[in-house]
């Protein structure tokens, strides 16, 4: 939530942006200020007349920040070098509300790598949310997808949410379970 420490931010256009934690899609209009909250993954939760939003890394101009840099890869690259960026993105995908990523979380269950007939990969994940009635289940599923297709050689990605096993504290990193005091 807002607090002293929180980013005074202006919108200087209409921003696209996501409700918290209900997961829906609104529009910002330019003029209207708010707080940054949280700043993970690259992309921003923003508290804005008494609610909180997600704003995508890739219209963080409309707050002043500059869009997340694309990614590279060496041509050539071996499946180890893709799951290893697969992994790396996965981690710079937070909840909005929890100041961890999703597979600190314990959010993630399978990784899969495919090759496509044209030399192309499929990503394939298998992830699952805190609580089944995450209003923002779909939001971070989207955001899994298109980060992984942000990757030079996915040419899809495919996430499939599933709730077997249930998601428990005991699946979380022992740092996240550390900070968040649920050891």
């Amino acid at each position: 939530m807002y607090s002293r420490s929180s980013e005074p931010v202006h919108f200087e256009r209409d921003c696209p942006a996501v409700m918290v934690p209900q997961g829906d899609s609104v529009t910002l209009p330019a003029g209207s200020y708010g707080y940054i909250t949280q700043a993970l993954g690259g992309s921003y939760t923003v508290f804005v007349e008494g609610n909180l939003f997600r704003i995508a890394g890739k219209d963080g101009d409309a707050i002043g920040k500059e869009p997340p840099p694309g990614l590279e890869l060496a041509e050539g690259a071996a499946d180890e070098d893709v799951e290893k960026l697969v992994w790396q993105q996965l981690r710079t995908c937070f909840d909005p509300e929890i100041p961890f990523n999703i597979v600190d979380l314990g959010l993630i269950y399978e990784v899969d790598i495919k090759h496509l007939e044209d030399g192309q990969r499929e990503v394939d994940v298998k992830m699952t949310l805190t609580a089944p009635g995450c209003g923002m289940g779909e939001i971070l599923v989207d955001d899994v997808r298109s980060k992984l297709e942000m990757i030079p050689t996915v040419a899809q990605a495919d996430v499939d949410l599933v709730f077997d096993p249930p998601w428990g504290r005991h699946m979380m990193s022992e740092a996240a379970r550390l900070e968040t005091g649920m050891l």
